[in-house]
């Protein structure tokens, strides 16, 4: 099932614009596509936002 951007409240604080949010479920659900592996999306996805976070987006 994949992951909708209101989704990403769940998983991670640092989401905290719809922008963030519209990222995180991008990068979950292509992640989860790729490896089929539910957690691994999940951790990617939050790097993927802290990253994000701490350039300033």
């Amino acid at each position: 099932m994949p992951w909708i951007p209101d989704d990403a409240e769940r998983h991670t604080h640092k989401a905290a614009t719809w922008a963030l949010k519209e990222l995180w479920a991008k990068v979950a659900n292509e992640c989860l596509e790729r490896t089929g592996n539910e957690g691994r999306a999940i951790r990617e996805a939050n790097a993927v936002v802290a990253r994000q976070v701490k350039a300033g987006y």
